[in-house]
């Protein structure tokens, strides 16, 4: 059976956060109630989101999940 291994896309997030003005990790925290570590951490690729954190930042920055979620090279 093989697994497949997803890879949040921080490029992306970054786009749809700064077509509503929020360009830093500090907005993105404050916008969507992540802590600001949690988000530096996501932003960094030294952690990926849960589903839930994943889902709220899609929500927040009204971006499809799948634009935000892909399948790792």
């Amino acid at each position: 059976m093989s697994s497949t291994t997803y890879r949040f896309d921080t490029e992306r997030l970054m786009e749809a956060a700064a077509r509503m003005g929020d360009n830093s990790g500090y907005a993105i925290a404050r916008r969507t109630g992540l802590t600001q570590s949690a988000v530096s951490r996501i932003l960094a690729g030294r952690r990926q989101p849960t589903l839930t954190s994943a889902a709220l930042m899609a929500r927040t920055y009204s971006t499809p999940l799948d634009d935000l979620v892909g399948v790792a090279a």
